[in-house]
Protein backbone atom coordinates (compact mmCIF):
# COMPACT_ATOMS: atom_id res chain seq x y z
CA UNK A 1 0.00 0.00 0.00
CA UNK A 2 1.51 3.21 -1.01
CA UNK A 3 1.09 6.39 -2.86
CA UNK A 4 -1.14 9.36 -2.37
CA UNK A 5 -3.83 10.53 -2.24
CA UNK A 6 -4.97 7.69 -0.03
CA UNK A 7 -8.53 7.80 -1.30
CA UNK A 8 -7.47 7.10 -4.89
CA UNK A 9 -10.06 8.25 -7.39
CA UNK A 10 -13.12 7.85 -5.18
CA UNK A 11 -14.11 10.87 -3.07
CA UNK A 12 -14.90 10.13 0.54
CA UNK A 13 -18.56 10.83 1.25
CA UNK A 14 -20.37 11.29 4.52
CA UNK A 15 -20.19 8.34 6.91
CA UNK A 16 -23.15 6.01 7.13
CA UNK A 17 -24.15 4.14 10.26
CA UNK A 18 -24.57 0.82 8.48
CA UNK A 19 -22.76 -2.22 9.89
CA UNK A 20 -19.90 -3.69 7.90
CA UNK A 21 -21.03 -5.70 4.90
CA UNK A 22 -24.37 -3.95 4.45
CA UNK A 23 -24.91 -1.57 1.56
CA UNK A 24 -27.67 0.93 2.31
CA UNK A 25 -29.96 1.67 -0.61
CA UNK A 26 -29.47 5.42 -0.16
CA UNK A 27 -25.67 5.29 -0.09
CA UNK A 28 -24.10 8.05 -2.15
CA UNK A 29 -22.25 6.52 -5.11
CA UNK A 30 -18.68 7.47 -5.88
CA UNK A 31 -17.50 8.31 -9.41
CA UNK A 32 -16.36 4.69 -9.71
CA UNK A 33 -19.96 3.59 -9.12
CA UNK A 34 -19.24 2.02 -5.74
CA UNK A 35 -21.41 2.99 -2.76
CA UNK A 36 -19.83 4.48 0.36
CA UNK A 37 -20.69 2.56 3.51
CA UNK A 38 -19.18 2.36 6.94
CA UNK A 39 -18.50 -0.23 9.62
CA UNK A 40 -15.77 -1.44 11.88
CA UNK A 41 -13.16 -3.31 9.88
CA UNK A 42 -10.59 -5.68 11.36
CA UNK A 43 -6.93 -6.03 10.40
CA UNK A 44 -7.39 -8.94 8.03
CA UNK A 45 -10.28 -7.32 6.19
CA UNK A 46 -8.27 -4.12 5.81
CA UNK A 47 -5.33 -5.98 4.31
CA UNK A 48 -7.49 -7.91 1.86
CA UNK A 49 -9.28 -4.77 0.70
CA UNK A 50 -6.06 -2.81 0.27
CA UNK A 51 -4.44 -5.64 -1.66
CA UNK A 52 -7.43 -5.77 -4.00
CA UNK A 53 -7.63 -1.99 -4.44
CA UNK A 54 -3.98 -1.32 -5.20
CA UNK A 55 -3.63 -4.42 -7.40
CA UNK A 56 -6.57 -3.31 -9.53
CA UNK A 57 -5.68 0.41 -9.50
CA UNK A 58 -1.92 0.14 -10.09
CA UNK A 59 -1.95 0.78 -13.83
CA UNK A 60 -4.38 3.67 -13.72
CA UNK A 61 -2.69 5.21 -10.69
CA UNK A 62 0.66 5.32 -12.44
CA UNK A 63 -0.90 6.76 -15.55
CA UNK A 64 -2.33 9.61 -13.49
CA UNK A 65 0.53 10.28 -11.06
CA UNK A 66 3.68 8.54 -12.25
CA UNK A 67 5.25 11.72 -13.63
CA UNK A 68 4.85 13.64 -10.38
CA UNK A 69 6.16 10.79 -8.22
CA UNK A 70 9.04 9.78 -10.48
CA UNK A 71 7.78 6.20 -10.69
CA UNK A 72 8.93 5.72 -14.28
CA UNK A 73 12.50 6.85 -13.62
CA UNK A 74 14.85 3.94 -12.79
CA UNK A 75 16.44 6.00 -9.99
CA UNK A 76 12.99 6.99 -8.68
CA UNK A 77 12.29 10.08 -6.59
CA UNK A 78 11.32 10.73 -2.97
CA UNK A 79 8.25 12.97 -2.76
CA UNK A 80 6.67 13.23 0.68
CA UNK A 81 3.31 14.74 -0.24
CA UNK A 82 1.06 16.45 -2.81
CA UNK A 83 2.69 19.76 -1.86
CA UNK A 84 5.83 18.48 -3.59
CA UNK A 85 8.15 18.31 -0.56
CA UNK A 86 11.18 16.21 -1.54
CA UNK A 87 13.59 14.36 0.70
CA UNK A 88 16.48 15.71 -1.38
CA UNK A 89 15.54 19.21 -0.21
CA UNK A 90 14.43 18.66 3.39
CA UNK A 91 16.52 15.70 4.62
CA UNK A 92 13.97 14.47 7.16
CA UNK A 93 15.64 11.06 7.34
CA UNK A 94 19.02 12.54 8.17
CA UNK A 95 22.16 11.09 6.57
CA UNK A 96 21.38 8.42 3.96
CA UNK A 97 24.78 7.22 2.80
CA UNK A 98 25.86 3.92 4.27
CA UNK A 99 22.64 3.38 6.21
CA UNK A 100 20.07 0.56 6.27
CA UNK A 101 16.63 1.98 5.45
CA UNK A 102 13.16 0.42 5.28
CA UNK A 103 10.22 1.88 3.37
CA UNK A 104 6.81 0.77 4.61
CA UNK A 105 4.10 0.79 1.95
CA UNK A 106 6.55 1.36 -0.88
CA UNK A 107 4.14 0.87 -3.79
CA UNK A 108 6.21 0.84 -6.99
CA UNK A 109 9.16 1.92 -4.83
CA UNK A 110 10.19 5.31 -6.26
CA UNK A 111 11.32 6.37 -2.77
CA UNK A 112 13.19 3.12 -2.09
CA UNK A 113 14.87 3.37 -5.50
CA UNK A 114 15.88 6.96 -4.79
CA UNK A 115 17.37 5.97 -1.43
CA UNK A 116 19.37 3.17 -3.04
CA UNK A 117 20.59 5.47 -5.80
CA UNK A 118 21.69 8.08 -3.26
CA UNK A 119 24.04 5.98 -1.20
CA UNK A 120 22.02 3.94 1.29
CA UNK A 121 23.82 0.69 2.08
CA UNK A 122 20.73 -1.49 2.13
CA UNK A 123 17.17 -0.51 1.23
CA UNK A 124 14.12 -2.70 1.72
CA UNK A 125 10.68 -1.81 0.39
CA UNK A 126 7.58 -3.55 1.75
CA UNK A 127 4.11 -3.39 0.23
CA UNK A 128 1.00 -5.53 0.36
CA UNK A 129 0.15 -5.14 -3.33
CA UNK A 130 1.68 -7.47 -5.92
CA UNK A 131 0.41 -5.12 -8.62
CA UNK A 132 2.36 -2.19 -7.23
CA UNK A 133 5.46 -4.29 -6.55
CA UNK A 134 5.31 -5.58 -10.13
CA UNK A 135 5.68 -1.99 -11.27
CA UNK A 136 8.66 -1.65 -8.96
CA UNK A 137 10.33 -4.76 -10.36
CA UNK A 138 9.95 -3.46 -13.92
CA UNK A 139 11.46 -0.10 -12.99
CA UNK A 140 14.30 -1.65 -11.01
CA UNK A 141 15.12 -3.91 -13.94
CA UNK A 142 15.89 -0.81 -16.01
CA UNK A 143 18.26 0.59 -13.40
CA UNK A 144 22.02 0.07 -13.79
CA UNK A 145 22.72 1.25 -10.24
CA UNK A 146 22.06 -0.05 -6.70
CA UNK A 147 18.68 -1.67 -6.20
CA UNK A 148 16.37 -2.04 -3.21
CA UNK A 149 15.08 -5.37 -1.97
CA UNK A 150 11.32 -5.81 -2.28
CA UNK A 151 9.05 -7.80 0.05
CA UNK A 152 5.30 -8.40 -0.21
CA UNK A 153 3.91 -8.16 3.31
CA UNK A 154 1.50 -6.27 5.51
CA UNK A 155 2.75 -3.31 7.51
CA UNK A 156 0.99 -4.84 10.49
CA UNK A 157 3.44 -7.77 10.54
CA UNK A 158 6.91 -6.81 9.29
CA UNK A 159 8.85 -10.02 8.40
CA UNK A 160 12.15 -8.46 9.44
CA UNK A 161 14.63 -8.88 12.28
CA UNK A 162 14.54 -6.59 15.29
CA UNK A 163 17.06 -3.73 15.48
CA UNK A 164 17.95 -4.08 11.79
CA UNK A 165 17.39 -0.58 10.33
CA UNK A 166 18.85 2.87 10.86
CA UNK A 167 15.73 4.57 9.50
CA UNK A 168 12.18 3.68 8.47
CA UNK A 169 9.99 5.83 6.24
CA UNK A 170 6.54 5.88 4.68
CA UNK A 171 5.29 8.50 2.23
CA UNK A 172 1.50 8.13 2.28
CA UNK A 173 2.01 4.39 2.36
CA UNK A 174 0.19 1.81 4.48
CA UNK A 175 -0.64 3.92 7.55
CA UNK A 176 -4.08 5.23 6.44
CA UNK A 177 -5.11 1.74 5.31
CA UNK A 178 -4.36 -0.44 8.34
CA UNK A 179 -6.78 -1.08 11.18
CA UNK A 180 -4.11 -1.46 13.87
CA UNK A 181 -1.99 1.68 13.47
CA UNK A 182 -0.65 1.35 17.01
CA UNK A 183 0.57 -2.10 16.06
CA UNK A 184 2.39 -0.70 13.03
CA UNK A 185 4.16 1.85 15.24
CA UNK A 186 5.22 -0.97 17.57
CA UNK A 187 6.52 -3.01 14.61
CA UNK A 188 8.49 -0.04 13.32
CA UNK A 189 9.98 0.51 16.79
CA UNK A 190 10.94 -3.17 16.90
CA UNK A 191 12.90 -3.15 13.62
CA UNK A 192 14.57 0.21 14.31
CA UNK A 193 18.00 0.36 15.91
CA UNK A 194 18.40 2.62 18.95
CA UNK A 195 18.74 6.18 17.71
CA UNK A 196 17.00 5.27 14.45
CA UNK A 197 14.56 7.65 12.81
CA UNK A 198 10.93 6.97 11.80
CA UNK A 199 9.32 9.48 9.45
CA UNK A 200 5.89 9.04 7.89
CA UNK A 201 3.50 11.28 5.99
CA UNK A 202 -0.27 10.85 5.92
CA UNK A 203 -3.30 12.79 4.87
CA UNK A 204 -3.76 15.46 7.53
CA UNK A 205 -6.28 14.21 10.11
CA UNK A 206 -8.02 17.59 10.00
CA UNK A 207 -9.24 16.89 6.46
CA UNK A 208 -11.52 14.10 7.72
CA UNK A 209 -14.13 16.73 8.56
CA UNK A 210 -14.37 17.78 4.90
CA UNK A 211 -15.64 16.00 1.80
CA UNK A 212 -13.07 15.13 -0.86
CA UNK A 213 -14.06 17.93 -3.21
CA UNK A 214 -11.45 20.22 -4.82
CA UNK A 215 -14.01 23.00 -5.16
CA UNK A 216 -15.88 25.24 -2.70
CA UNK A 217 -17.89 22.31 -1.30
CA UNK A 218 -14.62 20.90 0.01
CA UNK A 219 -14.16 23.95 2.25
CA UNK A 220 -17.21 23.21 4.40
CA UNK A 221 -16.78 20.99 7.46
CA UNK A 222 -19.68 18.54 7.32
CA UNK A 223 -18.25 15.42 9.01
CA UNK A 224 -17.05 14.85 12.56
CA UNK A 225 -13.30 14.99 13.05
CA UNK A 226 -13.81 12.72 16.06
CA UNK A 227 -15.66 9.97 14.17
CA UNK A 228 -13.19 7.09 13.75
CA UNK A 229 -15.58 5.01 11.65
CA UNK A 230 -13.52 3.97 8.62
CA UNK A 231 -14.47 4.98 5.12
CA UNK A 232 -15.27 1.85 3.12
CA UNK A 233 -16.39 0.84 -0.35
CA UNK A 234 -18.02 -2.40 -1.42
CA UNK A 235 -18.58 -4.09 -4.75
CA UNK A 236 -21.04 -6.99 -5.00
CA UNK A 237 -20.88 -7.35 -1.23
CA UNK A 238 -17.08 -7.48 -1.16
CA UNK A 239 -15.03 -4.90 0.69
CA UNK A 240 -12.80 -3.29 -1.96
CA UNK A 241 -11.43 -0.20 -0.21
CA UNK A 242 -10.94 0.99 3.36
CA UNK A 243 -9.35 4.09 4.84
CA UNK A 244 -8.96 4.52 8.59
CA UNK A 245 -9.08 7.85 10.37
CA UNK A 246 -7.03 8.81 13.42
CA UNK A 247 -6.93 12.23 15.05
CA UNK A 248 -3.65 14.05 15.65
CA UNK A 249 -3.87 13.00 19.28
CA UNK A 250 -4.40 9.36 18.25
CA UNK A 251 -1.30 9.46 16.07
CA UNK A 252 0.83 10.91 18.88
CA UNK A 253 -0.46 8.37 21.40
CA UNK A 254 0.35 5.52 18.99
CA UNK A 255 3.88 6.86 18.57
CA UNK A 256 4.48 7.32 22.30
CA UNK A 257 2.94 3.96 23.25
CA UNK A 258 5.43 2.25 20.91
CA UNK A 259 8.30 3.78 22.88
CA UNK A 260 9.16 6.30 20.18
CA UNK A 261 9.79 10.02 20.57
CA UNK A 262 8.02 12.60 18.39
CA UNK A 263 10.58 15.19 17.32
CA UNK A 264 8.52 17.26 14.89
CA UNK A 265 5.14 17.51 13.20
CA UNK A 266 5.40 19.15 9.80
CA UNK A 267 2.38 20.57 7.98
CA UNK A 268 3.62 21.57 4.50
CA UNK A 269 2.03 24.65 2.99
CA UNK A 270 0.66 24.60 -0.51
CA UNK A 271 3.36 26.03 -2.83
CA UNK A 272 2.68 29.50 -4.18
CA UNK A 273 3.24 28.26 -7.73
CA UNK A 274 1.22 25.07 -7.19
CA UNK A 275 -1.49 25.38 -9.82
CA UNK A 276 -2.08 21.69 -10.40
CA UNK A 277 -4.91 19.90 -8.61
CA UNK A 278 -4.15 16.51 -7.07
CA UNK A 279 -7.41 14.57 -7.01
CA UNK A 280 -9.39 16.19 -4.16
CA UNK A 281 -6.64 18.71 -3.40
CA UNK A 282 -6.46 21.92 -5.35
CA UNK A 283 -4.89 25.37 -5.04
CA UNK A 284 -8.20 26.58 -3.58
CA UNK A 285 -8.22 24.02 -0.76
CA UNK A 286 -4.47 23.85 -0.33
CA UNK A 287 -4.14 27.55 0.43
CA UNK A 288 -6.73 27.32 3.22
CA UNK A 289 -6.57 23.78 4.65
CA UNK A 290 -3.67 21.44 5.46
CA UNK A 291 -3.41 18.40 3.22
CA UNK A 292 -0.48 16.59 4.81
CA UNK A 293 0.95 15.79 8.24
CA UNK A 294 4.52 14.48 8.45
CA UNK A 295 5.52 12.91 11.77
CA UNK A 296 9.26 12.86 12.50
CA UNK A 297 10.19 10.44 15.29
CA UNK A 298 13.16 8.53 16.69
CA UNK A 299 13.79 5.48 18.84
CA UNK A 300 15.70 6.33 22.04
Amino acid sequence: MSAFPPSGDAPRQAHSASPAGEVPVDAAPSPSGRPAVAGMIDAGESDRASRFWWDSDAEDYHRRHGGFLGTDRPEGDFVWCPEGLREADVGLLGPIEGRDILEVGCGSAPCARWLAANGARRVVGIDISAGMLGRAVAAIGASPGPRPYLVQASAQHLPLASNSFDAVCSAFGAIPFVADTAGVMAEVARVLRPGGRWVFSVNHPFRWAFLDDPGPEGLIATLSYFDRTPYTEYEDGRLTYVEHHRTVGDRIRDIVSAGLVLDDLIEPEWPEDGETSWEQWSPLRGQLLPATAIFVCHKP
